[in-house]
């Protein structure tokens, strides 16, 4: 029987998740966490059942928990349900669809998601509850921290280090060996070749 698993956000990165988590297919998804105005409506088939108050109750009856919220401006809600949940002591699975290759000499930190035709090669460090979107490459001995979301086609080179919190846009290219500064944002189509302080912003 599969594990039942509750995910917490109902736009549209939730479709794209929900998809991943089908093509997978390690798991059954209950149902879906929105604000309260939309109980009852359904996303791709699954029904929104609950809002964020009904969020403790949940985390006492279901074990398996995803956060399908977005992120471009901030993760910080992303990460206060990620906090909540493993106070919880709950599980945030990985998911990485089978259309991505993620080499066996990467690691993937809990509560992260590799989309379509993504790649992670040898090396590389992805943190925990981070979006590696459909066709971004993470490359050789790249860090990428927790809480990030390396967006639809970003290029991370070699050794390259993305912080804690930041946001790389669609396309944007970071060259090998750079670092970019925790809760940083990266422009759609930004080439970043230095190194880039916490906080900043490019585009």
């Amino acid at each position: 029987m599969k594990k039942r698993l509750i995910l917490i956000g109902g736009g549209g990165h939730c479709r794209s998740c929900i998809d991943v988590i089908e093509r997978q297919g390690e798991f059954a998804i209950a149902g879906i966490v929105d604000q309260r105005e939309k109980n009852g409506e359904l996303v791709l088939g699954y029904p929104i059942m609950a809002c964020d108050e009904d969020l403790p109750d949940l985390l006492r009856r279901y074990d398996h928990f995803f956060i399908t919220i977005g992120q471009i401006k901030t993760c910080e809600r992303r990460m206060q349900l990620f906090e909540q949940i493993i106070a919880a002591g709950k599980a945030l699975p990985v998911f990485i669809s089978p259309l991505a290759y993620v080499s066996p000499h990467a690691r993937i930190g809990q509560g992260t998601i590799v989309m379509h035709q993504a790649l992670v090669n040898a090396g590389a460090q992805v943190g925990m509850n981070c979006i590696i979107n459909t066709k971004a490459l993470i490359e050789h001995d790249a860090r990428i921290d927790d809480h990030c979301h390396i967006a639809t086609g970003a290029i991370i080179n070699g050794g390259a280090v993305v912080q804690r919190a930041s946001f790389i846009g669609s396309g944007a290219v970071i060259r090998e060996g750079v670092t970019i500064g925790a809760a940083s944002i990266v422009g759609c189509q930004m080439a970043v070749k230095g190194n880039v302080g916490p906080g900043c912003v490019l585009k």
